[in-house]
């Protein structure tokens, strides 16, 4: 983790030397993390997509074998395993995100000149108690809702849960780090918004 930090820090400070600007340089980073982390990220998406094709056939398991738990888990992972799909991955991006945000956060420690810098009237080293952690715990809600299968209610607590854990720690960390987050997670939600509908399959689900 100190070497990842190490990394952001050199980062940051190569791209401010471009941008003279600290919060152009945190929202350029985090554009570039983001670009290297696009392949994996478009693999999730695709088994994002695969599982929203696949919810009729999901719909219909938990329906048909509704009282028996044990049954219905063991179908349900069959028909994860046949299609190669992974149930948690419309929250995986998510997960895969916190090792650079701790990262990023211990280079804020370290990174002397960003405590201080301003970028739009807001101190990038302090807290910012209003527009950013608002928009932080914002946009990780709609990100988790473009995300989620039509009809999955087993994430339905994490889609609001989870976006209030974001904005309280907005609330209290330095402004670059929410900074950081709602850029991350609107380049997220245009991902999700360039990609193709998943199709239905209506005639799998009446076949069931």
């Amino acid at each position: 983790m100190s070497f990842l930090a190490e990394v952001m820090m050199k980062g940051i400070e190569v791209l401010y030397q471009l941008t003279s600007s600290y919060g152009l340089a945190v929202i350029l980073f985090t554009v570039v993390l983001r670009l290297v982390l696009l392949p994996l990220s478009i693999s999730q998406t695709r088994s994002m997509l695969k599982q929203q094709e696949l919810q009729p056939l999901i719909n219909q398991i938990q329906k048909k074998y509704k009282n028996d738990p044990k049954k219905m888990n063991e179908e349900l992972a069959a028909l994860f395993k046949e299609n190669k799909v992974n149930p948690l991955g419309s929250c995986l991006m998510l997960l895969i995100q916190f090792p650079f945000l701790i990262a990023f956060l211990q280079a804020l420690e370290r990174y002397e000149p960003l405590k201080d810098a301003v970028f739009l009237g807001i101190t990038l080293g302090q807290p910012e108690k209003v527009v950013l952690p608002v928009l932080a715990g914002l946009t990780t809600f709609i990100q988790f809702k473009v995300s989620m299968p039509a009809g999955e209610s087993g994430q339905g607590a994490m889609l609001y849960v989870f976006p209030l854990v974001i904005w309280w720690m907005a609330m209290r960390f330095a402004a670059a780090l929410s900074l950081y987050w709602v850029v991350s997670n609107i380049w997220s939600i245009g991902e999700r918004f360039l990609l193709p509908k998943p199709r239905v399959r209506k005639e799998e689900a009446k076949g069931t």
